[in-house]
């Protein structure tokens, strides 16, 4: 179980990561223009675009170093609770726009989350 939980938070701390860098990085015109997943940017600010990608960025970086430096290792289902708000944000955002055919994915991502939640804070938490 414990290494499904590695993959789960690698696989989520990679999207996350990609996610974020690319809000950073790429201006906002731009993302629109990736597809489906990207078609909702043009409606938001950039300041607001930013301000989603550093939540997604500490995301990131909380579901993998704490464990891997074993400094505050709580600190991993703390980072998958706030990877689990923030899908159920990003699925809420697009039910709202009608964009049913990408909130499945956003959907499993949230599910992803969840289980590293429930699994670091349960039976398999790094509590030594």
């Amino acid at each position: 179980m414990n290494v499904a939980l590695w993959t789960v938070a690698g696989i989520l701390a990679a999207v996350l990561l990609v996610s974020s860098i690319t809000k950073l990085l790429v201006p906002r015109e731009n993302l629109a223009a990736i597809g489906r997943a990207g078609e909702w940017t043009p409606d938001f600010s950039p300041r607001f675009l930013k301000a989603i990608a550093v939540p997604e960025l500490l995301g990131a970086v909380g579901l993998i170093m704490p464990a891997v430096l074993d400094i505050a290792p709580i600190l991993v289902p703390l980072a998958a609770s706030g990877a689990v708000l923030l899908f159920a944000g990003a699925a809420t955002m697009r039910f709202r726009r009608g964009e049913r055919a990408t909130i499945v994915v956003d959907l499993g991502y949230l599910a992803m989350a969840a289980f590293v939640a429930a699994g670091r804070f349960g039976p398999w938490s790094f509590a030594r």
